[in-house]
């Protein structure tokens, strides 16, 4: 009998048999460990290279901006700047002081006789011209005083005539002999006496007079009354302290003010020539100029606690414009500075190499000019070297620029002639040209 083979299968969940490849799960997870793995650093070249890139990127864009910055001298970058020319002129010297306004005359109006106020002829506030009738007193005591004295006057007068007529009788009656030589002399001084009353009584019709016309209080001077002190119906006196009113004169009026010291010889000096000095009145922030006046006198002696001294100055005040006690800056006009180059203040930089501005050349370029500052006023600043006459000058933008930049210039709005019409604000004085116009300490007042 035939001897039968059989072939055996392997079951599918036994992973034998022979066309399968030997697998364990062992070597499932090295495959899986080995893929993970391979993209990490896949990820890691690419984040490498995207962070190299972008860093290049930066450094390329800062090289670049540098090198703009670097190229502004060379005429690669323009930069936007505002100019103004310079000019020849004249540049005022004004030294600089805190003042008062005092009125140049100030009255209280006092009665300078006893009696009741029956009458008042002025409002307060009201402008008033010398003689003027103010108030009234009521004269009636003073009226019966006058028919007194005028009374006996007549009675003395009457007296003596009587005694001179006897007088006379004496005498003949002496050259007869009848009377003695004492009842003749003791006649005539009887005559004198009665002369002696008659003076006396006729002072006393002019006090009478007098005290009339003390109870009509007129104005002593000219001026603005203030408030009214007493009202109608009260008794004054004459040795009453208050007053019924003031007046102070406000045309002309005074202005007082103060400066260092170290000013008082440059003052003396243009007084002692002759020189009418303009004194100009400007308002508390200094900004606006309220009157025009000129320099009347100094003081005669150095405040030792300040180091200042007073100086008197006289306004017309036509307009009204000063007020007693108001507060004023004060700008003495002492000196003016001739043929200088005049730019504007914001044009002056400052640096190691001195003082210097940025003047346009050629090109729209700018070039650094040091200059040497001989006079500062206001928002103008002279110079005597550094700058021609007419040239452009940068006053704004000057922070991006430097010597051989190129520029956008627009040209800054003309200003004021500075000899026609003084700048308001802090108006100067010459600095010190062994500087090369650095300004120094200055005691307040004086001129920048």
């Amino acid at each position: 009998m035939a001897q039968v083979k059989t072939i055996d299968f392997p079951e599918p969940s036994s992973g034998v048999g022979p066309s399968a490849s030997p697998q364990t799960p062992h070597s499932k997870r090295h495959t899986w460990l080995w893929v993970v793995v391979a993209v990490g650093i896949v990820a890691g070249i690419w984040y490498y290279r995207s962070a190299r890139a972008t860093s290049q990127a930066q450094d390329t864009n800062a090289t670049a901006a540098s090198g703009k910055g670097r190229s502004a001298g060379a005429g690669s970058f323009v930069v936007p700047v505002v100019v103004a020319p310079s000019q020849r002129g004249d540049l005022p010297v004004y030294f600089n002081g805190l003042g008062s306004v005092t009125a140049f005359n100030t009255v209280t109006v006092r009665s300078r006789v006893d009696g009741q106020l029956i009458k008042v002829a002025f409002k307060e506030g009201q402008f008033v011209r010398q003689g003027d009738l103010l108030a009234e007193i009521d004269p009636r005591p003073f009226q019966v005083q006058l028919e007194q004295a005028v009374g006996q006057l007549a009675k003395d007068q009457a007296q003596r005539k009587d005694a001179e007529v006897n007088l006379e009788r004496f005498k003949l009656l002496f050259k007869e002999g009848v009377i003695a030589q004492q009842q003749l002399d003791t006649q005539a001084a009887l005559v004198g006496q009665f002369d002696g009353a008659i003076t006396s009584d006729q002072a006393q019709i002019d006090n009478a007079k007098l005290q009339l016309v003390y109870s009509r209080i007129t104005a002593p001077i000219s001026g603005r009354i203030g408030l009214r002190l007493v009202d109608a119906g009260n008794i004054v006196h004459a040795a009453d302290t208050n007053g019924l009113l003031v007046i102070t004169q406000l045309q002309p009026i005074s202005v007082i003010f103060t400066l260092p010291q170290d000013q008082l010889p440059q003052v003396q000096a243009k007084l002692r020539a002759g020189v009418e000095l303009p004194v100009e009145a400007y308002d508390r922030d200094d900004t606006a100029k309220i009157a025009t006046g000129k320099l009347a006198s100094i003081d005669n002696q150095i405040d030792l606690t300040t180091g200042t001294y007073k100086l008197k100055s006289i306004f017309t005040n036509s307009d009204n414009s000063l007020f007693p006690n108001q507060f004023v800056n004060v700008h003495l006009l002492v000196d003016t500075k001739h043929n200088l180059i005049i730019v504007p203040a914001s044009a002056i930089q400052r640096g190691p190499q001195g003082t210097y501005v940025y003047a346009v050349a050629t090109g729209n370029i700018v070039k650094i000019h040091n200059v040497t500052i001989a006079q500062t006023t206001g928002n103008n600043i002279g110079l005597s070297s550094g700058v021609d006459p007419g040239e452009l000058v940068v006053i704004d933008g000057q922070d991006k620029l430097q010597d051989g930049s190129k520029i956008n210039p627009t040209t800054a709005p003309a200003a004021p002639s500075v000899t026609s019409i003084p700048p308001a604000g802090q108006l100067a004085a010459p600095s010190d040209a062994k500087t090369n116009g650095q300004p120094s300490g200055r005691a307040k007042g004086k001129s920048r």
